[in-house]
């Protein structure tokens, strides 16, 4: 049974690639429709697009964000045609991690580096939506994004978190999970590699999470 006189008051999930395994595939569609973006609609060849966005994504912390800094990109374009994906090829529910998440007594957030009509999209089909009480996304957190502390920053004084020592950022990139861990927050690594600098815990078994909570 979870212990209700918890230290920690609010939970901020990572969405793609956490509330659901890498292994169904997801986020590998959502990476290749960014390939056909760049490809199709700014007209950068092929070849040139992985460089691209790994230099995006390691300077500007997505590759949305580098886009936007250096092509003028259209945001709500760019985010409605790499998430126009059928998600009921991808996703089913898992009871039990609902079970688990519904328990906790905190206040559960979302916090991604997508954006609300995606998070919506998805929760939906995993039948989460109703266990999270608000959606931080990139647009909040703009210009700014995770893993950078400003987007934490941000976050917190969104949904009037004062002390970030009493949240926890779950995450499936260790590099998110050691930036929460340096703006404050409790970190838990949701991922088979971990080392003890990545996060506070890791996490692989959601019927971990309570026993995990409680310790720290």
């Amino acid at each position: 049974m979870y212990n209700r006189r918890m230290k920690i008051t609010t939970i901020f999930f990572d969405l793609d690639d956490t509330l659901y395994p890498a292994q169904v595939g997801l986020w590998a569609a959502i990476k290749e429709r960014m390939n056909v973006y760049l490809r199709e609609k700014l007209q950068i060849p092929m070849e040139e697009i992985p460089l691209l966005r790994e230099k995006y994504y390691l300077q500007y912390g997505t590759t949305l964000r580098g886009l936007q800094e250096h092509h003028q990109v259209n945001t709500a374009e760019f985010l409605a045609f790499v998430h126009d994906l059928p998600l009921q090829d991808f996703l089913t529910p898992n009871p039990l991690q609902r079970e688990i998440i519904a328990a906790l007594p905190a206040r559960r957030l979302i916090f991604t580096n997508a954006d609300i009509p995606h998070a919506q999209r998805t929760l939906t089909q995993l039948n989460l939506l109703d266990l999270f009480s608000e959606i931080v996304d990139i647009n909040a957190v703009a210009p700014h994004c995770k893993p950078m502390p400003q987007a934490f920053e941000t976050a917190l004084r969104l949904v009037g978190e004062t002390d970030p020592t009493r949240c926890v950022m779950i995450d499936d990139l260790s590099r998110t999970t050691q930036a929460a861990r340096r703006v404050g927050l409790k970190s838990i690594l949701y991922n088979e590699e971990y080392q003890p600098a990545d996060a506070d815990a890791q996490l692989t078994d959601w019927r971990d999470l309570p026993a995990i909570l409680e310790s720290l």
